[in-house]
């Protein structure tokens, strides 16, 4: 019997509890699991659509470590588990490549102040947003300008 056949099916049990969270948008936004990448810790929306995308992928490839290492158990084969293992790794990556893309299709979230000033008006207390706003964006008749 191969003890390393353990190594799929534990790691495989893990990414299916982490896949099945996502996808039933359970997960919350941490440092430790899920897809975290830049993308998709820049807000809790972007991390919850990443780990809804990525969580089926996920969830598939901890039943194919679980399937594997418990083949690799019973069968006394360590190639096996090996071969579930990798196939166990592909199907996560690409799933946490998926949830990545999903991730930063996500727009920014923008304070809602800053939504409502002009594309030119950012913050610079020049006081030319109120006016803008009040003559509406035809400002060429404020100050002969």
């Amino acid at each position: 019997m191969h003890l390393l056949a353990l190594v799929p099916l534990v790691v495989g049990s893990a990414l299916v509890v982490v896949g099945l969270l996502g996808l039933l948008e359970r997960l919350p936004r941490n440092r430790f699991v899920g897809v975290r990448t830049p993308a998709t810790l820049r807000s809790d929306r972007a991390f919850l659509v990443a780990n809804k995308v990525a969580g089926l992928p996920v969830a598939v490839a901890g039943a194919v470590g679980v399937a594997s290492g418990a083949l690799g158990l019973l069968a006394s084969s360590l190639v096996l588990a090996a071969v579930g293992f990798a196939g166990l790794v592909g199907i996560a990556v690409a799933g946490g490549m998926l949830g990545h893309r999903a991730g930063e299709a996500v727009p920014d979230e923008k304070p809602a102040q800053e939504r409502a000033l002009p594309d030119g008006c950012r913050g610079c207390a020049c006081g030319g947003c109120e006016i803008s706003r009040s003559v509406g964006s035809d400002v060429t008749r404020v100050g002969g300008e």
